[in-house]
């Protein structure tokens, strides 16, 4: 049916950062369940990579784990190396390792400002551009795919809304904005897919607090009136990465119950 629908997988190769929790794990699971092997990149918690790798063998996939920090160049490098030694040549790259560092603007550090951007936005930069160049070195391989290569972002609905108190996330996934789209206009030509997914409010570890808390204030920024799971994430991932996506190129697709549609002004606000 995966096949008949254009979303099937089988025969390609992918890369996911961040893959040991959340959307990165969800994403590398529904890769594995729609045919591809997967590299599961983590930076601190291998265990939870581990976890990840159970999930993509359920799937009757092969997986491979591998650390690192996409903020550092050979950290990258190694990454896709693996990829190509371990399991061929690379296809589908999901560019998903992100961090939050919250704090108000006066009082925010030069660390945790630099520390978003490298991993957010320098790390999204040297994931995308060294996939650029395996996708390049391995050409067209027409039998598994009409492109050369796909790439998605993991961006945010904060590449659109302003987040107090987040500057320096906020600012980061503004900047994946322009570089996916920039990307997609000068690398479309060789058949390069470059898209990104925007994910609203996802239950993650990273917000369970703010979920524990007060879940229904969140829920209030959302029309469709529920918080996310990873699986939505992931299911939009595998869809921009299939077949079925082809004539999708340079675009943001917000997987967020409408929280960009600024559910305050309802009622005229």
């Amino acid at each position: 049916m995966a096949a008949q629908n254009g979303l099937s997988l089988e025969g390609q190769n992918a890369v996911v950062t961040g893959a040991s929790s959340g959307i990165g794990a969800a994403v590398a699971a529904g890769l594995a369940k729609a045919g591809a092997d997967v590299v599961i990149n983590y930076h601190s918690d291998e265990e939870g990579a581990a976890k990840t790798l159970t999930a993509v063998e359920r799937a009757g996939s092969r997986g491979v784990i591998i650390g690192g920090d996409v903020g550092c160049e050979s950290d990258v490098h190694k990454l896709f190396d693996c990829c190509e030694a371990e399991l061929g040549p690379v296809d589908i790259v999901f560019s998903n390792a992100g961090i939050q560092r919250d704090c108000a603007f006066g009082e925010m550090s030069l660390a945790d400002w630099e520390a978003v951007i490298s991993t957010n936005l320098t790390g999204a930069f040297l994931v995308s551009r060294e996939a650029v160049k395996r996708f390049r070195k391995k050409g067209l391989r027409e039998e598994v795919s009409p492109a050369l290569g796909k790439i998605v972002f993991n961006s945010s609905v904060h590449e659109r809304i302003p987040w107090a108190g987040r500057v320096n996330y906020a600012a980061s996934k503004g900047g994946v904005s322009l570089l996916m789209q920039s990307l997609a206009q000068e690398v479309g030509h060789e058949k390069i897919r470059v898209n990104s997914v925007g994910p609203g409010a996802i239950a993650t570890d990273i917000n369970a607090d703010e979920r524990a808390d007060d879940a229904d204030a969140i829920r209030s920024l959302i029309p469709y009136g529920r918080i996310g799971e990873p699986e939505d994430i992931a299911q939009a991932v595998v869809w921009l990465v299939s077949d079925a996506a082809d004539y999708v190129h340079g675009h943001c697709l917000f997987a967020d119950g409408g929280m960009t549609l600024y559910p305050g002004f309802i009622g005229n606000g």
